[in-house]
């Protein structure tokens, strides 16, 4: 079976989390390794996606480790539309918790 190996690199502009990672990945640029396979016996090229592969630091934060974790491309598409999400507006230094100006 022919497979091709694809890269990308993705960024994060806030700290972030995905299913099976147990801790929060901090903002930063992350590197996207897609393996497809080559569905043979049709006429065309077609390619089916066999594993996501997303580069991210090591628990330690004591040494410079990187681990390769799969992940699910849905669930990261998800993550990135989150984190480029509006945040929503800056409290108006001026007005209370409740709105009202103190």
């Amino acid at each position: 079976m022919v497979t091709r190996t694809g890269a990308e690199t993705v960024v994060f502009a806030h700290p972030f989390s995905l299913k099976g990672i147990d801790r929060l990945l901090p903002a930063g640029d992350y590197r996207v390794v897609t393996d497809e396979d080559l569905i043979e016996g049709l006429s065309f090229p077609v390619y089916r996606r066999t594993s996501t592969m997303m580069l991210v630091p090591g628990p330690s934060r004591h040494a410079a480790s990187v681990e390769m974790v799969s992940v699910d491309p849905v669930e990261l598409r998800a993550a990135l539309e989150r984190d480029s999400a509006p945040q929503g507006p800056a409290p108006d230094p001026l007005l209370g918790a409740n709105g009202n100006q103190t």
